[in-house]
């Protein structure tokens, strides 16, 4: 398991970012909660339709699993086309990966 978190900063204690394709940094855990890389949204102020420029990003990096506040439509349909698991969160990133890894 791969695990990308929508998060508000590129530090260890972020906040679950609220907007899935627009968040600021997306943070990419293992299967055992180790953050291995972050990652600088490309298209964070990008027009109409970045959901799905963002879940093809992350299944190239590898990705099963998303979290973030909200995922919209588009989004998540992206997400159905390249086998990605998403989860609706809020709070800090640490304590959802922490919960997600430990269930």
């Amino acid at each position: 398991m791969k695990i990308a978190a929508a998060s508000t900063s590129n530090k260890d204690n972020g906040e679950i970012s609220q907007r899935g394709g627009r968040a600021p940094f997306y943070q990419i855990f293992d299967e055992t909660g180790k953050l291995v890389d972050t990652i600088k949204n490309p298209v964070e102020q990008g027009g109409g339709g970045v959901g799905p420029f963002v879940a093809k990003m992350l299944a190239d990096k590898g990705i099963t699993l998303f979290v973030a506040e909200k995922v919209g439509p588009n989004m998540v349909q992206a997400f159905e086309d390249h086998k990605i698991e998403y989860k609706e969160m809020s709070g800090d990133v640490a304590s959802a990966i922490k919960e997600i890894v430990d269930n």
